[in-house]
């Protein structure tokens, strides 16, 4: 399989290494220094893209994929304004788009056993409950979009909450506290707390690798496949 990279920070750099050792191919790697050369590429030289970048940058590669007939898998998160827009815009196309806030097959896990908490907490109003997300300092955006991901699971089980509000404590809304620590590669902490006790859910990741490997695992998946996809659709959850 022939891959773009579009992005080449330390994720990029894992799944290349990752997709080389699989035996794949890298047919291009697009990073900030060298961005206009993303209109070389289209399906005659990529059979997917992987992209990891910035929130100003995101929506421009994606659009560029999908009209050029690249399906795209997207893991770039701070840009989520416009994702009802890159749908609608691979069904136009009729493309391929697989979009995650985060690419680990355990926290995918995670979100699925956090929607099933919430769904049975929602009946314990004692509990007030609030989210703790942990990261390495140069990630940019706050709250991570797992952080988000994580927040949109429990609201859809809590209608009488208006949303999530960023660290700060918001009537009617969970907090999403986003802590930037060296060397901390993913914390998301969703706490229940009483006056009496404490439940806590919990995802630690310890590398980078189970984030690259579901974003190959995803782009495998994708390779022949038309329409818009998620981690829910590849992993049956």
């Amino acid at each position: 399989m022939k891959i773009l990279l579009i992005g080449y920070g330390k994720m990029g750099k894992t799944i290349e290494q990752m997709a080389l050792d699989k035996g794949h191919e890298i047919a291009g790697i697009i990073d900030q220094h060298n961005t206009y050369e993303l209109a070389n590429f289209s399906e005659a030289n990529a059979d997917v893209a992987i992209e990891f970048t910035h929130p100003e940058s995101a929506f421009g590669n994606i659009s560029y994929c999908l009209q050029h007939g690249i399906p795209i898998v997207s893991g770039s998160t701070g840009w989520l304004a416009k994702y009802e827009e890159a749908v609608a815009l691979c069904k136009q196309q009729n493309g391929a788009f697989f979009y995650a806030s985060n690419y680990s097959v355990g926290v995918n896990l995670f979100f699925h056993f956090n929607e099933y908490i919430a769904s049975k907490m929602k009946d314990y109003p004692a509990y007030e409950v609030a989210i703790r997300e942990v990261h390495h300092l140069q990630k940019v955006d706050k709250p991570s979009g797992t952080g988000i991901t994580t927040a949109e699971g429990i609201l859809a089980s809590y209608p009488s909450l208006q949303g999530w509000s960023s660290d700060e404590e918001v009537e009617n809304r969970i907090n999403i506290v986003s802590e930037r620590e060296p060397d901390v590669v993913g914390t998301h902490i969703v706490e229940y707390k009483s006056a009496i006790d404490k439940i806590e859910l919990g995802h630690i990741a310890h590398s980078r690798t189970g984030f690259a490997g579901g974003a190959l695992m995803a782009a495998e998946w994708l390779k022949d496949r038309k329409g818009n996809y998620g981690m829910k659709d590849m992993l049956n959850l």
